[in-house]
């Protein structure tokens, strides 16, 4: 998914709204990529997105786009 929010912020949102051990079962993780200036693309498991999504609306932050692939969210 790709996120136009810092890393910190993502992973700061996650845990407060779903926790440590709920973090842990959404793996999620941030994608290193230079193709997306000042946005983060972050991976995460699909069986967990929806909890992903709720804790960073819950945060204010706004998801994007989501794809299985970078290809997809408009990397090439």
């Amino acid at each position: 998914f790709l996120v136009g929010a810092p890393n910190s912020k993502i992973e700061a949102a996650i845990l407060e709204y779903i926790g440590v051990l709920g973090f842990s079962k959404s793996a999620y993780m941030p994608v290193s990529t230079k193709k997306f200036p000042g946005k983060t693309v972050g991976s995460c498991l699909t069986k967990s997105l929806n909890d992903i999504r709720a804790a960073l609306a819950m945060a204010g932050i706004r998801i994007e786009k989501v794809s299985g692939t970078l290809k997809g969210l408009g990397g090439k």
